[in-house]
């Protein structure tokens, strides 16, 4: 029997009861495959690690995690720690050393879920996948403060592109449209203001697209490409773009495609020379924390886009099949999605999809 090792990081607000109900499901999920089994191990990093150590994981912390096969992370913030703190303390402190350059976000309309579209109900009409290029550009973190306090004080921000960083983004982004049946890939920019680093990005998007002379691309400038997402879904498939533009335009197409609590994420080593780690976009939604109302849908997709990575794709499929089952029964939508279900309703009704033919 295969046995994959998994690091979990539930992480902080809803991030433990997502992870929670993810780990059920992907459990029953093993047991019915019968070819396969996970050996968790689960890391108490996040907010509260943060108040008691002062850190939000160890020193070395990404230094663990490279024994495991994959990571399946739950969510990091809390409104009582600064966010800047929170994200660069675990999240980006996890994905920029074990070089996780590219952040994958497929979108589509699931069976059951309304968009808040018009002309928009089935994938036919939104089915995308957003490559985010995810270890530099607007989170590069350089920069830096100085006379903080004073009139003169100054913060300032570096955006760091370099030709390694865009060329590897690049080719993985229109090899995965190559790989789409649509083959087609939209590049999004904005060289027309920022003349350096995003214009070097247009030309060696240009330069990569030579080699893959059977995938149809364009061009969008961002401001442009929020319109089209809205006016034209139906025209786009599979986009690229950096650092800041891509965290943005992924949270507006979940949002088209009903809410954040379905969108799944995976933060790729492309190269596996370090473990991926995967986790469900919606963010540790405090405000929800406790009232077993979070929707754990994004998680369980989440989770078979780490079965994919791993080798198991027929346990993929049957996990995405059961997804799709469960949502098209609107008994089963949360709150975000306009229900009464529970976490714990939709986390029994997926065990028992699991399990019928």
């Amino acid at each position: 029997m295969r046995e994959y090792k998994i690091a979990a990081i539930p992480g902080d607000g809803i991030g433990p009861e997502v992870i929670s109900a993810g780990l059920e499901v992907l459990g029953a999920l093993a047991l019915q495959d019968g070819g396969f089994k996970l050996k968790v191990t689960d890391f108490d990093w996040g907010s509260a690690y943060y108040k008691q150590h002062g850190v939000m994981m160890p020193a070395g912390g990404h230094e663990q995690l490279r024994a495991f096969d994959a990571i399946y992370f739950g969510a990091v913030g809390a409104p009582d720690v600064p966010d800047h703190i929170t994200l660069w303390g675990l999240r980006l402190a996890i994905c920029q050393p074990l070089d996780q350059y590219a952040n994958v976000r497929p979108t589509r309309i699931l069976p059951g879920i309304k968009s808040p579209l018009r002309n928009v109900a089935t994938g036919k009409e939104l089915d995308w996948v957003i490559v985010r290029e995810n270890s530099e550009g607007e989170y590069a973190g350089h920069g830096g403060r100085s006379h903080r306090g004073h009139p003169q004080e100054v913060g300032t921000e570096l955006v760091i592109f370099t030709r390694a960083g865009v060329e590897r983004i690049m080719r993985f982004a229109f090899a995965l449209a190559r790989s789409r049946p649509r083959k087609l890939l939209t590049v999004v920019t904005k060289s027309n203001a920022q003349r350096n680093g995003r214009v070097m990005w247009d030309e060696i998007a240009a330069q990569v697209a030579g080699e893959f002379p059977d995938v149809q691309w364009d061009k969008m400038l961002v401001d442009a490409m929020t319109m089209r997402m809205v006016l034209k879904p139906e025209s786009l498939d599979t986009i690229v773009a950096t650092n800041l533009h891509a965290d943005i335009l992924s949270d507006l197409a979940a949002a088209l495609a009903g809410s954040l609590g379905i969108a799944p994420t995976a933060n790729l080593n492309p190269d596996r020379k370090a473990p991926s780690m995967f986790e469900p976009i919606h963010g540790s939604a405090f405000d929800i924390t406790g009232k077993g109302i979070a929707n754990p849908i994004a998680t369980f997709w989440t989770g078979a886009m780490m079965l994919e990575h791993l080798g198991e794709p027929r346990a993929a499929a049957k996990l995405m099949q059961a997804v799709e089952k469960v949502t098209a029964d609107a008994a089963n939508h949360t709150p975000d999605l306009g229900g009464k279900a529970t976490t714990r309703s939709v986390t029994d009704a997926m065990k028992k999809a699991i399990k019928e033919p």
